[in-house]
Order: C-alpha cells, then sequence, then structure tokens
C-alpha cells in the first residue's frame, strides 16, 4: 500500500496543521460539489508526496459544528493533527446523494486515510474502499458486516449510554414522566440510544411513563432541525415531562435549549458528547450526557492507521456517561452512588439493557 512507503518517510519527517477552525466558514474548499463545503485554517498541500499522510473526513449531513457526533469525531481528528503529524481537512455532506461524490474528491487529491462519519454513509464508503484497496478508510458507525482489508468501521454500543441516561432520568423525575426527541429511526444508533433509554427509565422507576420522538423527515434534515427539537420539547413539557433526552446532532440541541428555559422545573441529558462543553444554553438543565467516546476513538484509529497496525473489520469505542458538573449539588448523593454502581454493572453487562444490539 501506498500508506507503507509514506511511513519510511514520516518516521524522518512529519507535517503538522495547526490553527483548525471547527466551523464551516462559508468559504470554498475542497468540496466539488454543490452540497458540499470544506474548510480549514490551513489545507493539507501535496498528498501524494510520501512525508505527508493525509486524513480526509467527510462528514454525514449533521454538520461539522452538530455539538455532538460529528464535532466531536472532527476534535479526534485534529488531535491528530496537533500529536501525530498528520495534514487533515474535512468536507461537510448536506445531501446523501453527495456522499460518493465527497469521498471521491479526497480520494482524486491522494488522501491516505478517509473518514466517512455515519451510518448512512456505509454502502458508498464499502464501495469506494474496494475500488481503492491503496486507501485507508473508517466508517463512524458502520458495522463491518464483512471484512474489506483497507476498511475499519467504529462503532459503540448505545443502548448502554441510553440505558444509563434513562436510569438517571428515572431517578430524578418528580413527575413519573421522560421524554426523548430524537433524529430519525432509519439510523440504528438513534435506536439504540432511544431504546436503552426507555429500558433505563424503566429499571430504575417501574411507575414511570416515557414518550420518545423521532424527527419525522428523513436523514437530511432531522439532525438539522432544532426548531422541531424545540417544539417538540415544549410540548413535552407542557404535558407535565419534567426529564428530556435530546439525541438527534442539531434537532437535538433545540430540545435542550428549550428544557433549558424551564430550569427548576424540568431537567434536560445530552447526547455522544459531553455536550456541558459544547451547547452552553442548556447548562440550566443539563444533569449529563450519553457519550460515545469518539474523540479518543478516532484519534486511536488514525495513530494506528498511520503507523500500519490499523485492523480492518469492526472496532468498538467505549461510552459512558459525562460527569454531572454543576449538577452534582443538585443530584442527590444516594442517585449519585446508584448511577457509579449501575454503570459498572451495564458497561460489564452484569446488568444487560435488554436491546438487541
Amino acid at each position: 500500500m501506498r500508506r507503507s512507503l509514506k511511513r519510511m518517510a514520516l518516521g524522518l519527517s512529519a507535517v503538522a496543521v495547526v490553527g483548525f477552525t471547527v466551523a464551516a466558514c462559508g468559504s470554498s474548499g475542497s468540496g466539488s460539489g454543490s452540497g458540499s463545503t470544506a474548510t480549514t485554517a490551513q489545507k493539507p498541500t501535496n498528498c501524494a508526496a510520501p512525508e505527508n499522510y493525509c486524513v480526509g473526513f467527510v462528514t454525514d449531513v449533521g454538520k461539522i459544528d452538530d455539538k455532538s457526533f460529528n464535532q466531536s469525531a472532527w476534535e479526534g481528528v485534529k488531535k491528530a493533527v496537533a500529536e501525530q503529524g498528520v495534514q487533515a481537512d474535512y468536507i461537510e455532506t448536506v445531501s446523501q446523494k453527495d456522499y460518493a461524490t465527497n469521498i471521491k474528491t479526497f480520494l482524486d487529491q491522494k488522501y491516505d486515510l478517509i473518514i466517512t462519519w455515519g451510518f448512512l454513509m456505509g454502502e458508498a464508503t464499502t464501495k469506494a474502499a474496494k475500488a481503492n484497496p491503496k486507501t485507508t478508510f473508517i466508517g463512524g458507525d458502520q458495522f463491518q458486516a464483512t471484512t474489506v482489508p483497507n476498511l475499519t468501521g467504529i462503532t459503540f454500543p448505545e443502548a448502554k449510554a441510553g440505558f444509563l441516561a434513562g436510569a438517571l432520568a428515572g431517578y430524578m423525575t418528580k413527575s413519573n414522566k421522560v421524554g426523548a426527541v430524537l433524529g430519525t429511526n432509519t439510523v440504528p444508533p438513534v435506536v439504540q440510544f432511544k431504546e436503552g433509554y426507555e429500558a433505563g427509565a424503566k429499571y430504575a422507576n417501574p411507575n414511570i411513563s416515557v414518550k420518545s420522538t423521532y424527527h419525522p423527515g428523513g436523514a437530511d434534515v432531522a439532525f438539522t432541525d432544532p426548531a422541531f427539537g424545540a417544539d417538540t420539547a415544549k410540548q413535552m413539557l407542557d404535558q407535565g415531562i419534567d426529564v428530556i433526552f435530546g439525541a438527534g446532532g442539531k434537532t437535538g440541541n433545540g430540545a435542550l435549549a428549550e428544557t433549558a428555559k424551564k430550569a427548576g422545573a424540568a431537567l434536560c441529558i445530552g447526547v455522544d458528547s459531553d455536550q456541558w462543553l459544547t451547547v452552553p444554553e442548556a447548562h440550566p438543565c443539563l444533569m449529563t450526557s450519553a457519550m460515545k467516546l469518539i474523540t479518543p476513538g478516532v484519534q486511536k484509529l488514525i495513530a494506528q492507521a498511520k503507523d500500519g497496525t490499523i485492523k480492518a473489520g469492526g472496532f468498538s469505542g467505549d461510552v459512558g456517561l459525562a460527569p454531572f458538573h454543576d449538577f452534582e449539588s443538585v443530584i442527590p448523593a444516594d442517585v449519585q452512588q446508584k448511577i457509579t454502581d449501575l454503570t459498572a454493572k451495564v458497561l460489564s453487562g452484569e446488568v444487560p439493557t435488554g436491546v438487541k444490539q
């Protein structure tokens, strides 16, 4: 593989790119189609040169600055830039029809590693990997039913993180009514979060009522509609629901922000990353987040890809709950202890979620 030749040169010289920006700025970039944008403070140069190791990151439609799924993965790429001497750029996908085009953009520029981030890109990623065996691919939330030698899929046990979030909601509700505002049910990880949340809430509180609402639109809009998230959360709050789980990119973030307006009467839980750090408007209600430890997982796989030790097939990432931050003084000590004990048992499998993975 071309990367094998580059590894010899990389031991002598590595080019680091600094000063990355996370949010798309609207300037022209690598994206070649009308549904794509790409921008960093400094783009990779001459990816065909053996001394340059180039990483291309293709987002799904949730956008690079979704403050959860895509952004967490991009943070992992940025850490690899700072610590592992790689160069990187991203392409923001606007429509599912652009998946193949966006991947081809990086292929045409001779990138060494292409990361496609999202379940729905699985088919396009597998096809591109098979057609380009000298390029390494990583697919986020992409289960590998069959092994492609140059493709690694990273998945997470979302049901376990959702279960822990639901258990906390079950312990903290005063109305015995909790809810979840979600992206599309065509994406299995979203379904896993939802079903885990419902199971965890009922585990902690057998008398609880759980209302879960998916976005009714397709994947192109289901993760980018904060207005729907806010409206749905408001309806739930009006119905007496007092804990809301937002799991759907910017759509879920809208639900968190709306719930924050009811601070003191309602609580909320974020998703994917520690959203205390990315959605400050949710601070008044945000107890924790159901985390997929995406950033370290992505950084680890990039390091393995660069040094040639990455394994094809499936890679399982870790999950857990984010710190309670300011809610450490709000959540009773006995509830915190229950969650601590339950976390170890759920992650080990001692307490099953009851959700089929």
